[in-house]
């Protein structure tokens, strides 16, 4: 064989390695991306579960508050149903929501603030909150990574190749942690 045809060959074979490499780069974010959406989804719903017990224990001590234990709720089956990170954050958004209501409503009843059930409950969620926190962080660094892996030329042209997509990062929104604070003296 001629040495043309040498080159030619050794060419391709880098060209299908380096192919095999990106493509397989591109499975390994995703499948990264998959597993830290999971770990969201897990201690979501681990809040989930904390919320009924949460409003179960309020209701003994603030059975007028109807219509604040019907918000959380309602806002907890929303969040429950939402798939994609825009519409749950979204829906946790409103569920934050609520259960700022329903702490405001424990707030007025000293008996309620005392409870060791109440206050084991409010540690839970607190924990769960931070949970979620760490979560979301980890998972919007995957989708930062494997979006930025698709979006960079070469492994564009792979990624449309194969139907790769950009994801969504999960951002939830909290009018507090935007705006500044006001301090009085």
């Amino acid at each position: 064989m001629s040495t043309p045809l040498w080159i030619v060959i050794i060419a391709i074979v880098v060209l299908i390695i380096w192919f095999i490499g990106v493509y397989n780069s591109l499975i390994r974010l995703k499948n990264q991306t998959n597993e830290a959406w999971s770990d969201i989804d897990v201690q979501l719903k681990r809040r989930y579960n904390l919320i009924p017990n949460l409003v179960e224990t309020v209701k003994g001590y603030a059975t007028h508050e109807r219509e604040v234990f019907e918000k959380v709720t309602q806002a907890r089956s929303q969040a429950m149903g939402v798939q994609n990170p825009a519409d749950k954050a979204k829906a946790e958004n409103m569920l934050s929501g609520a259960l700022k209501s329903l702490f405001a409503v424990a707030e007025n009843y000293p008996g309620l603030k005392a409870s060791e059930n109440f206050a084991k409950l409010q540690d839970e969620l607190s924990d769960t909150e931070n949970k979620v926190q760490a979560a979301r962080r980890f998972y919007n660094g995957n989708v930062r990574d494997f979006n930025t892996k698709l979006e960079s030329f070469p492994n564009n042209m792979v990624a449309g190749m194969f139907g790769f997509n950009k994801r969504e990062f999960f951002e939830i929104e909290d009018e507090g942690e935007r705006k500044n604070p006001e301090v009085k003296f």
